[in-house]
């Protein structure tokens, strides 16, 4: 049983790299097991860990299974200890009736209240350049805040957190000023139009602001529907010198960042947030995808901030300020 679910897990690329590497060994694996290659005597089978230990190697999660080092990794017993959904304390992107969501403030906050073990839900509905959405005027952004607060103090603690998904211009500015960024508990940037075009440069001055703390859906692709923009591998450099994270959007049209890019961030140091983008109540629940993408892009707890509690993200928060020289 063991050996026949390895075998029809994971990529074809990384069964046949297991398959060589076992023939390297004397061995020979297939989906009734791992067999002695001179004798056909089998050795193990019976579960997966006993078919990955055959062969001198740690068990490899499903999720990285597809040939990207995974192999060498559990030779030298390196695979990293993967998040995992309970390790998860809150959302980072989601949309209220203020903008393009089904629901109130209220009845966000008490779904998640009664279905999820979250210290914080950021709401971050659009900035008034999306005007399809209906986005937020600096006076509405200031009249939710206040909303916010009233909502919390119904629900018993402070679970709704400020925010908004700021628009970033084509020339790289934000569609709300600093002085109303800087009232917000976290700021999400994010482009929507100009998407035929390669937007390094949008990005990077984005994440340059001081008040910008994670950039939303990355590439702008739409599954099925678009491909994403381009951009170059400076993003990752820039995100990890500011202190900017990048999101990986849960929308099941979107899975954005894609494992292959979750990857290369964290090779290169840079901190995810793992985002829901729920525009119903049941999309809350997309954030299940979003950490099985994490977990494909070789993601550990370590590299997520929705692990961290909300004084440490209030802490990553004011780090980035103060690397600007805001005064916090």
């Amino acid at each position: 049983w063991g050996s026949g679910l390895q075998y029809f897990t994971g990529s074809k690329e990384h069964n046949v790299h297991l398959r060589d590497y076992a023939k390297s060994i004397g061995l020979k694996i297939s989906e009734y097991g791992v067999f002695d290659a001179k004798t056909e005597k089998k050795i193990a089978g019976e579960t997966e860990e006993d078919v990955y230990r055959a062969v001198g190697m740690e068990w490899i999660p499903p999720e990285l299974r597809e040939d990207r080092g995974e192999i060498e990794a559990a030779l030298a017993k390196k695979l990293p200890k993967l998040v995992e959904l309970s390790d998860i304390k809150g959302d980072f992107h989601c949309h209220s009736n203020w903008t393009d969501g089904y629901n109130t403030i209220l009845e966000i906050a008490q779904y998640v209240k009664e279905n999820f073990n979250y210290e914080y839900l950021v709401l971050t509905d659009h900035s008034k350049a999306v005007r399809i959405a209906h986005g937020l005027t600096e006076d509405d952004v200031l009249r939710q805040i206040e909303e916010i607060d009233k909502v919390n103090k119904m629900i018993g603690f402070p679970l709704i957190k400020k925010g908004i998904e700021v628009d970033i211009l084509l020339d790289g500015s934000l569609d709300l000023p600093d002085e109303i960024l800087s009232k917000l508990d976290w700021v999400v940037a994010s482009i929507h139009t100009h998407l035929n075009r390669d937007n390094t440069d949008r990005i990077i001055k984005a994440m340059e602001n001081p008040y910008v703390n994670s950039i939303g859906h990355p590439t702008g692709r739409i599954i099925g529907s678009r491909e994403g923009y381009q951009f170059s591998d400076e993003i990752f450099k820039v995100a990890k010198e500011t202190g900017t994270a990048l999101e990986i959007n849960s929308q099941p049209l979107r899975m954005d960042l894609p494992d292959i890019l979750v990857k290369k961030a964290v090779e290169n140091g840079v901190k995810l947030v793992i985002s829901s983008d729920s525009h119903s109540l049941a999309n809350f629940h997309y954030i299940q995808l979003g950490v099985y993408i994490a977990r494909r892009g070789w993601a550990k707890k370590e590299d997520i901030i929705n692990t961290l509690s909300w004084k440490e993200v209030e802490n990553f928060v004011k780090n980035k300020r103060k690397r600007f020289g805001v005064k916090v």
